[in-house]
C-alpha cells in the first residue's frame, strides 16, 4: 500500500460555504472529521465537488492547507490543481506540494481543450516541477478533452505520474489502458456508478461524491472489492445504484451539497452560476435519502 496514494474510498469532498458565500472552514472542520471518523481513507480537496471552478486562487490554496492542517497526516491529503493553463496549473501543483498535500488531482484542460499531444506536453510540465504524486483526471463529459489509452501510455513514463481518475465511462478504453500501461499506473474509477466495476478490473478504488453522504459504506464496498469478495461488493453498488443517481441528477454538486445540508451540516448553497435544485427535484433528493434511511 506504501506504493500507492491510497486504496479504497477517497471522497471528494464539498466546500462548505457561509450566507454570504464565504468559506465556511469551522464546517469544513467538521465534514473532515466525519469522513475520517466513517473510514474514508483519502481526502481530495478543491476538486469538482469541491466547487474549485468558482474558488479565487486565494481561496484554493488556504482550502488546501487547511486541509492538510485539519488531516494532520490521519490520511492522504489529494489537492485539485488543474487548470486549462499549463503555467497556471503548474504554479497551483507546487503549491499544494509546499502546503503539504500527499498528491495532487489535475483535471485534463477544458474549453480550449488540447490534442493528444498538448496533453503530453501539459502533464509533463507539471510533472517535471512537482516532486510528489500526480494523478491525471479524464472527465471529458465536463472537459471535452479525452486521454487515450496510447496517450497514458506515453504518460505514465514520468516518475511524478501515478495514476488516474478514469470518468470516461468508456471500461472498453480503460482496459486498454491498463494492458499497456501495467503497473506503471494506478487507476482510481472517477464515477461512483462504475467504482466497483473499476476495482474489480484491477483498480484501487473511488474518488467519490457517494462517500460525502455514505463515507462508511463507500469504504466497505471497496475494500471488499479489493480483497476479492465481488459478490458481496457488487451487492453493495447495486444497492445505491439509485442513490448515486440521485446524487447526479443535477449539475454536480447541487445535489451532493444539498444532501449534506439535509444530513445536518451547514454547508450552505453552490455558488453562482450554479443554482438551488428545481422543488421537484429538491423533493425527490429528500424521497430517496428517506428511502435509504439516512434522514427520517
Amino acid at each position: 500500500m506504501a506504493d500507492h496514494i491510497f486504496t479504497g474510498s477517497a471522497v471528494a469532498i464539498v466546500t462548505p460555504m457561509n450566507k454570504d458565500g464565504s468559506v465556511n472552514y469551522e464546517e469544513y472542520g467538521r465534514l473532515i472529521d466525519f469522513q475520517i471518523n466513517n473510514g474514508t481513507d483519502a481526502i481530495v480537496a478543491t476538486g469538482t465537488t469541491g466547487e474549485s471552478a468558482t474558488l479565487s486562487v486565494e481561496e484554493h490554496c488556504e482550502v488546501i492547507r487547511y486541509t492538510v492542517k485539519k488531516v494532520n497526516k490521519r490520511v492522504p491529503v489529494i489537492a485539485g490543481t488543474g487548470s486549462n493553463e499549463t503555467h497556471f496549473a503548474a504554479e497551483l501543483s507546487r503549491e499544494a506540494e509546499q502546503a503539504g498535500a500527499d498528491a495532487i488531482l489535475s483535471v485534463t484542460p477544458y474549453y480550449n481543450k488540447t490534442s493528444q499531444s498538448g496533453l503530453i506536453r501539459h502533464y509533463n510540465y507539471i510533472a517535471d516541477r512537482i516532486s510528489i504524486p500526480m494523478i491525471l483526471y479524464n472527465v471529458p463529459s465536463r472537459t471535452g478533452c479525452n486521454i487515450k489509452p496510447e496517450t497514458y501510455a506515453e504518460l505514465c513514463k514520468h516518475p511524478n505520474i501515478k495514476a488516474t481518475k478514469e470518468a470516461n465511462g468508456d471500461l472498453s478504453a480503460l482496459v486498454r489502458t491498463m494492458a499497456l500501461c501495467g503497473d506503471q499506473l494506478d487507476v482510481y474509477s472517477g464515477e461512483d456508478s462504475q467504482a466497483f466495476a473499476i476495482t474489480a478490473m484491477g483498480g484501487l478504488g473511488v474518488i467519490s461524491v457517494l462517500a460525502n453522504v455514505c463515507p462508511k459504506e463507500t469504504h466497505v464496498m471497496m475494500q471488499l472489492a479489493l480483497e476479492g469478495s465481488f459478490k458481496r461488493s457488487f451487492e453493495m453498488q447495486k444497492y445505491y445504484i439509485e442513490l448515486i443517481d440521485m446524487l447526479f441528477s443535477d449539475v454536480n454538486p447541487i445535489p451532493v451539497k444539498a444532501a449534506m445540508n439535509l444530513l445536518g451540516f451547514n454547508c450552505g448553497p453552490c455558488r453562482m452560476p450554479l443554482a438551488p435544485m428545481s422543488e421537484s427535484g429538491y423533493n425527490a433528493l429528500v424521497e430517496c435519502l428517506k428511502k435509504y434511511g439516512i434522514i427520517r
